[in-house]
């Protein structure tokens, strides 16, 4: 199934497939079905431990952590009547144990923060994205750099091949939102895992939501991923973990021969 998570609309947020299995299958065999669905991440869950075991891939490599395709599963569990509509989403990961909770239309996250501390900035960062970063820090998986203004962020046009050269996950560029109705705007760039520009990054919101907590004073806030498809992810930061919410529609049914 492929639901496009972090979005109300098809075509919009981000692309996931998911495959749910009734027992586990070969990392290989999942990597190649990654492969071939040829998205940002493909999602295989089977049950395990009154919950889910959850793993996610990109094209080319397994990743510790994956936001809206975690979105996405707890969409299809809950759509399939895997799961009853009040039932919670556990998933055991890479990342230790994740939930979700659906909240009206909207389906609700339990992630670790992943708040960022300052970091010299790798060489040759500001070439690669064509801007001047303001501030580089460096959370668990990423680098993250603000930058002075909304219109930087958003029309950013990267060097890909210099920033393959970054030794992290990925890079988040942010600045504090101008449009109404967001508190900041992001977008996500990994290509060292295969993924030039990745639409709607959940995992990113691990070390955006500290960040702005602190620079905003608020636990609560409204994030807009800046991406051609974008997406829009509501925050809120409690001590070592974050609450992501967002939004999922299904898009394609298939079934794999």
């Amino acid at each position: 199934m492929q639901v496009d998570a972090f979005t109300d609309r098809p075509f919009g947020g981000n692309p996931a497939a998911v495959c749910v299995l009734s027992a586990p299958r070969g990392e290989r065999w999942m990597q190649d079905v990654a492969r071939e669905m040829n998205l940002s991440e493909t999602a295989f869950l089977h049950p395990e431990n009154e919950g889910y075991r959850l793993r996610w891939f990109t094209p080319v490599t397994e990743v510790a952590l994956c936001g809206h395709a975690t979105l996405a599963s707890a969409h299809v569990l809950w759509q399939d009547g895997r799961l009853p509509g009040e039932r919670q989403a556990r998933f055991h990961t890479l990342s230790g144990p994740l939930t979700a909770d659906r909240r009206g239309d909207w389906i609700e996250l339990d992630f670790p923060a992943m708040g960022p501390i300052p970091a010299p900035p790798p060489a040759g960062l500001a070439a690669a994205l064509g801007a001047e970063p303001r501030w580089v820090g460096r959370s668990r998986f990423d680098y993250l750099v603000l930058v002075a203004h909304e219109e930087t962020v958003r029309t950013l046009k990267p060097d890909f091949r210099a920033l393959e050269q970054v030794e992290a996950r990925g890079i988040i560029v942010t600045s504090r939102a101008v449009t109404p109705g967001f508190d900041f705007v992001s977008r996500f760039f990994a290509p060292r895992t295969g993924i030039l520009e990745d639409p709607v990054t959940g995992s990113a919101h691990c070390a955006l939501t500290p960040f702005w907590s602190e620079r905003l004073g608020r636990t609560e806030m409204t994030g807009y991923q800046a991406s051609l498809r974008g997406g829009t992810v509501r925050v809120r930061h409690a001590g070592d973990r974050v609450v992501l919410a967002g939004q999922a529609v299904t898009v394609l049914e298939g079934e794999l021969v």
